[in-house]
């Protein structure tokens, strides 16, 4: 095969081609002078090049002559390229994890970080992340010590373990358990708790990675002890229990009560093992939210429990691993504990959240504060914020309301349970409640707003919106409806 013919350029693309200045008389710009003064001159130098090399690319291409005459525009305007190379530059160093404002009303957000954390947790930060610690340092001993020191204790006093630990994440503690008490041994569990969690992770396929092997009882929908205890052998090295946190299966169904696989486990010899997913620390009932509490496993006989640290408990990301001692020993000397540990931040914002716990300040943490909060409180705080709107606003083209609605905890947690709230509804003759989304989420005022569309109505729930936000949240709000 022949190599391609070499392309003939137009006497108007060789010209363009003459007319881009060169990097260095770019960079002698004011502006890219000024830049390059700033940050580092490589990463300038690097950019310039860039964007000189896709502006050849573009005029030696067979495009319209249109396009040509813009580009000719840019080929012979350094201040216009220089612009367009500052741009990019300030892209870059831009920082890409923002804070926005949750106007949905799902208090644990996924997509949005989860639980927020204590106000406590910033001064705590400080505190340890910018000065040394003693993280593994034993300052009585004077010697090497265990990091797990610093919460452990608060998580047997709450959830009346004999022993806990802490690693990245809930799937992280259900791995490390499984590898280091199941590994080449058989694990029953009912078909019906085989459920997958965030972003595609499924339970047989974490215990598949841990080297146990899966062993599935009962049906979908209904699971007897008999079908656990009919499938013991001496392969068998504990029994798995997965509280579905984020879906539920109603009608025709049947589940053995936590006291009678407790039971199994102590007449078998086996480890009761459950992985709780939410971790509720505080009963919730009176709020509208029933989760099991892990201090209530623990009690009715469970020999580990695991849950995250980051949905109902309120606090950072983390997977809790928290029972019998000599269990929960073995899986700390597990190697792979080390790989899952978390760090000293992570470890500062656990001690701020549980010390909140610990002395019923249930306020502290504003996951338990959302949830707590009442209808009323929130229908004077929606009064409160449409008196403060709608002098900002052009009210002959805006219907605005307070109605009722629900909020949900989210995160993967109490899926048909929702609370009863107040929300805003909002209607413009000039948007769409979907162009009214989009505006409010593309930062007219300088912050991302996240609201909800319901039949075609915009939808705020100030449940999920901090009170100092509320301000900022009607100066964009207000940019968004103009």
């Amino acid at each position: 095969m022949g190599l391609p013919a070499k392309q003939t350029l137009s006497a108007e693309q060789a010209e363009l081609l003459r007319q881009i200045p060169s990097v260095d008389e770019l960079l002698a710009q004011p502006r890219l002078a000024a830049l390059a003064g700033r940050v580092d001159r490589a990463l300038v130098v690097e950019v310039t090049r860039t964007v000189l090399g896709e502006l050849r690319s573009r005029i030696t291409d067979r495009i319209q002559s249109a396009v040509l005459g813009e580009l000719a525009l840019l080929a012979a305007d350094p201040t216009a390229l220089e612009e367009r190379i500052s741009g990019v530059v300030e892209r870059m160093l831009a920082r890409s994890l923002q804070p926005v404002i949750n106007a949905t009303g799902v208090i644990l957000h996924t997509n949005l970080g989860r639980a927020p954390l204590p106000a406590g947790v910033v001064e705590e930060f400080r505190r340890t992340a910018t000065q040394y610690t003693n993280l593994e340092y034993d300052l009585e001993a004077g010697a090497r010590g265990k990091r797990d020191v610093h919460v452990s204790s608060l998580l047997e006093r709450l959830t009346g373990a004999e022993a806990a630990v802490v690693v990245n994440n809930c799937a992280a503690a259900v791995l490390l358990v499984l590898a280091a008490l199941a590994k080449g041994g058989e694990v029953i569990v009912s078909r019906g708790e085989l459920i997958e969690i965030g972003d595609g992770f499924r339970i047989p396929e974490i215990m598949a990675e841990s080297g146990a092997v899966l062993r599935e009882v009962g049906t979908t929908n209904r699971t007897r002890v008999a079908d656990y205890e009919n499938a013991i052998n001496d392969k068998t090295r504990l029994l798995l229990r997965v509280h579905p946190s984020n879906f539920r299966i109603t009608g025709f169904t049947e589940k053995p009560p936590l006291e009678e696989l407790a039971e199994l486990s102590h007449r078998s010899r086996l480890p009761l093992v459950e992985d709780l997913g939410s971790g509720c620390l505080a009963d919730l009932s009176a709020s509208g939210i029933t989760e099991p509490l892990v201090r209530q496993s623990v009690e009715s006989g469970v020999s580990v429990v695991m849950f995250s640290g980051d949905k109902l408990m309120g606090g950072p990301q983390a997977g809790i691993i928290a029972g019998k001692k000599e269990l929960v020993t073995r899986v700390r000397r597990h190697p792979l504990f080390r790989a899952l540990r978390v760090d000293k931040l992570t470890t500062a914002a656990l001690e701020v959240t549980l010390g909140a716990y610990l002395r019923a300040a249930w306020d502290e943490i504003p996951t338990l504060r959302m949830i707590r909060t009442n209808g009323q409180e929130l229908k004077r705080r929606s009064e409160n914020f449409l008196r403060e709107l709608r002098p900002e606003l052009p009210l002959d083209e805006l219907e605005m309301e307070i109605v009722d609605g629900t909020s949900l905890a989210g995160g993967g947690s109490t899926p048909t349970q929702a609370l009863p709230t107040k929300v805003i509804r909002i209607a413009s003759a000039r948007y769409s409640a979907a162009q009214l989304e989009q505006r409010l989420r593309r930062a007219p005022a300088g912050i991302s707003v996240i609201a909800r569309v319901e039949n075609d109505r915009l939808i705020l729930d100030l449940r999920t919106v901090f009170a100092e936000q509320e301000p900022l949240l009607i100066k964009t709000l207000a940019a968004a409806l103009h």
